[in-house]
């Protein structure tokens, strides 16, 4: 039983109306690997990282005992590093510095004790390369993409074609709109499943989640957090969450899927309670369990006893 992660491992600098990090370990691979750790053992990371990359972050990932021997160490360059700043509400950001550096010619290249995984995440790097992930993967029970509006905009028809590959797309609700060119997004998620993947959610921030299945439309709610310090990653982080659910599950069903939202939900809602990735270091198993429970009760309602309506 393994998940399969590709994509970015940085270095961010973050700014919050509540504090800052000048440098704290980052990217999509890295939110998704440590977050997936708590579900199953076996996680395969592909990434790129340049001469900077620090040993203790390196043992920071074996310690979760994410397998390292798809990432790329590039000593002729520095790590992707990004800086941003968000706005009051937390929904915004800034960017305020992009350095691609190694990152801008990755090229990710499977090992061979890598390519059956149970289940593939494709963080948010370029479809081509995406669809070059899935080239070089013999099989696999299930495969989960995230993308963004920079790929939706520049790069749409190579977007299109890997969505063709895909069982899960995870987008956000403005995504979903521009990539369907539609506003509402129950006809965006059909005109969305229609090109591939027949499994879509689209995350709406503090508003929860909608998961679209062939079968149904679930609506998952969003944690009240007391303090929210970093949102940075929480979305790598639902994805790690979601899929690391159903590699421990093994069901695909349309209800299990429910209640992998429900832990990409609860992942994400301890991510952001710390700066960058640091909160997914520390957790217990008994904290997950509990936010479960609490998650669930959010939208429960107790059976009605009487005959009023």
């Amino acid at each position: 039983m393994s998940i399969l992660v590709v994509g970015s491992v940085a270095y961010d600098g973050i700014e919050t109306p509540f504090g800052s990090i000048d440098r704290v370990l980052g990217g999509s691979a890295t939110y998704i690997s440590l977050t997936s750790s708590y579900f199953i053992d076996q996680i395969n990371l592909v990434g790129v990282v340049g001469n900077d990359f620090a040993d203790a972050d390196i043992n920071r990932f074996k310690d979760r005992k994410v397998d390292l021997a798809g990432l790329q160490i590039n000593n002729e360059g520095k790590t992707f590093f990004w800086k941003g700043k968000y706005h009051y509400d937390l929904n915004n950001r800034d960017t305020l510095d992009t350095q691609l550096n190694v990152f801008e010619h990755f090229d990710p290249v499977i090992p061979a004790s890598y390519n059956k995984p149970k289940i593939v995440c494709l963080g948010n790097i370029a479809p081509a390369l995406q669809s070059k992930v899935l080239d070089q993967v013999e099989s696999s029970d299930l495969v989960i993409l995230d993308t963004m509006n920079f790929w939706i905009e520049g790069a749409k028809d190579d977007l299109k074609e890997t969505l063709r590959r895909v069982d899960v797309l995870i987008i956000n609700d403005s995504e979903a709109r521009e990539l369907s060119g539609l506003p509402n997004l129950v006809k965006a998620a059909d005109a969305i499943r229609a090109m591939g993947p027949k499994i879509l959610i689209i995350k709406k921030g503090e508003h929860g989640a909608l998961l679209f299945t062939n079968s149904s439309i679930f609506s998952a709610p969003a944690y009240p957090i007391v303090d929210i310090f970093d949102p940075t990653g929480a979305g790598d982080t639902f994805l790690g969450g979601f899929a690391g659910w159903l590699g421990r599950s093994g069901d695909l069903s349309d209800d299990n899927f429910r209640r992998a939202v429900i832990y990409g939900s609860v992942m994400a809602s301890f991510c952001v309670e710390k700066f960058g990735p640091e909160r997914l270091f520390d957790l217990t198993n008994a904290e997950i369990a509990d936010r479960y429970t609490e998650f669930r009760a959010l939208s429960a309602i107790p059976l009605q006893t009487d005959n009023s309506f």
